[in-house]
């Protein structure tokens, strides 16, 4: 079985295999989708595959769109070059039970796979085109926090944003840049409107999107490129929306394992595939089934009929909620904090993680006793609920290859979200004091441990991507294993940091209590483990 639209021609040998295939059909699809986009995705990794696309899936294998779903890549073109256009667009998704059981089917509703770069003609000369087009409603993203980032965390524009501010929107080189010229194509074809949607995991994502659009579009006004009457047209949410979403589901990087049960059913595709930036795809996407998407109903021009597809709409107060819940306390700093000892411990999957004893017990004590007390319920999903799922049978699930060095990306980026707003909630709470916090911070003290390089073993420990990670691993390349002086000197430039953390960390009383814990990971090989055991269990 290939993996191509010639390859779907014998549908009984993929039915036979247990493989799901598309009910209606692709060709016409994609005509259809051709002349009349209705939704654009920037971003084209294995959560747009696994999960949003699946979502149209479910809309055209029932009838109710007639429409697919076109992907903009701006960052790593060799997905479309290696993964998407070598199969049609098409991908192979194996959803994940925690009982063994693997859910596969032919996802077909991806239209058109694009490279983001005006120096591409052809790619650049069609998104054109597609934001030109009325019938546009949706434009979403899962390019990562950092890919909102203009600037860098002292401030200074990033290099290719300079580079766009002084160039204006012909040749626009940042993610951002380039959404700022297709709205601005959008305006002069008819200003027509459209919901900018940011589906990232982040805090109030959807401001974050439209305060770096504004900057851009205000910086290309200051200097001629663009009007003021195309400012008027993005700050009018009757024209351009920026809804907030609280999205949930792991897919991770693909697994060996599901790799070799494809092949042993005839499944030919299976090529795992490392691109330059590092990004690990291959034409199947391995996934769990729990997933969740909540959207604030703000859209202009219409949208997809989603809720038929398991998706949430809500006012923004409501996502607000469940985004708190979900990033600031029931699992995205669970899942940080597996990842930060789970690689100084030397694990290699969230799963195993779950069988030792302490870091379950971790992972509670963060969840149940710190971070439940400050949650509010939205009304639409219960935080227990929740969070008994999560640590129950989301994370032992044995079947997803989730790594806690993945996870691990971008940390700096993530910890301000993931600890300081529950930081800063027991800060201004009136029955509750910040400075009784214990294993929040115990998490922090870890990050900046594993920030060492040095796993527990005493040896050395690759870091995974941040944009920060020089600059925070200078500040501690003095710190030796079993020194104790220069750890506050290393320290408090971290731990003070606003920037980061949203708050400085000893204005809180937190400070030397994670300077505390630090030192006493670093009192040799098998120090973080005897400290998680001392405080945990």
């Amino acid at each position: 079985m290939r993996l191509n639209l010639e390859g779907l021609t014998n549908p009984s040998e993929w039915r036979a295999s247990g493989i799901d295939l598309p009910e209606y059909d692709v060709g016409k699809m994609v005509a259809k989708t051709r002349d009349n986009p209705t939704w654009v995705h920037f971003g084209s990794g294995n959560i747009f595959r696994g999960f949003l696309a699946a979502l149209v899936q479910d809309l055209l294998d029932t009838g109710k769109t007639d429409s697919g779903i076109i992907t903009v890549s701006t960052y790593d073109y060799e997905i479309i070059d290696k993964i998407y256009v070598p199969h049609n667009n098409l991908a192979l998704l194996v959803s994940m039970s925690a009982d063994g059981q693997f859910k596969k089917r032919v996802i077909g509703s991806i239209a058109q796979g694009l490279v983001g770069d005006a120096e591409r003609e052809p790619d650049w000369e069609r998104l054109k085109q597609i934001f030109r087009s009325g019938s546009l409603q949706m434009a979403s993203f899962t390019v990562t926090e950092k890919g909102y980032m203009l600037t860098n965390m002292s401030g200074d524009l990033l290099p290719d944003v300079e580079h766009d501010m002084a160039n204006g929107p012909s040749n626009p080189r940042h993610l951002i840049s380039i959404v700022v010229s297709m709205m601005h194509e959008r305006f002069v074809a008819g200003a027509f409107p459209i919901a900018l949607v940011s589906m990232d995991n982040c805090s109030h994502n959807g401001d974050k999107l439209r305060d770096s659009v504004m900057r851009m579009a205000e910086a290309w006004r200051e200097s001629g490129f663009v009007s003021s009457d195309f400012i008027h047209y993005l700050h009018d949410p009757a024209k351009v929306a920026f809804p907030w979403t609280m999205i949930d589901k792991i897919t991770p990087r693909p697994s060996e394992s599901v790799k070799k049960s494809l092949e042993e059913l005839g499944f030919a595709d299976t090529e795992i595939v490392t691109t330059s930036k590092k990004t690990f795809i291959a034409p199947f996407v391995n996934a769990e089934v729990t997933q969740y998407l909540v959207i604030e109903d703000s859209f202009p021009n219409g949208r997809m009929p989603l809720e038929d597809a398991g998706v949430l709409f809500a006012d923004r107060d409501t996502v607000d909620k469940v985004e708190q819940m979900k990033v600031t306390t029931c699992l995205n700093p669970l899942h940080t904090a597996l990842a930060i000892f789970g690689c100084l411990l030397g694990h290699t999957l969230i799963a195993d993680e779950m069988r030792t004893p302490y870091l379950k017990r971790l992972v509670e004590r963060i969840g149940y006793d710190e971070g439940l007390p400050v949650v509010v319920d939205s009304g639409v999903l219960s935080p227990t609920d929740f969070i008994n799922e999560v640590i129950e049978k989301r994370f032992p699930n044995p079947y997803i290859p989730d790594s806690p060095q993945r996870i691990a990306t971008d940390t700096s980026q993530k910890v301000g979200i993931r600890f300081g707003r529950t930081i800063r909630s027991y800060a201004t709470h009136p029955d509750l004091r910040a400075s009784d916090l214990k294993f929040i911070p115990l998490v922090i003290a870890g990050w900046c441990r594993y920030l060492m390089g040095i796993g527990d073993d005493g040896k050395e420990m690759a870091l995974s991507p941040d944009p920060m990670l020089e600059e925070l691993t200078s500040r501690l390349s003095s710190v030796e294993l079993g020194s104790t002086t220069l750890c506050h000197e290393s320290l408090e430039p971290i731990l003070s940091n606003e920037s980061l953390f949203g708050v400085n960390l000893y204005d809180v009383e937190l400070g030397e209590k994670i300077e505390g814990y630090f030192t006493e990971m670093i009192q040799g090989p098998g120090a973080v483990a005897r400290t998680l055991e001392k405080y945990v269990l």
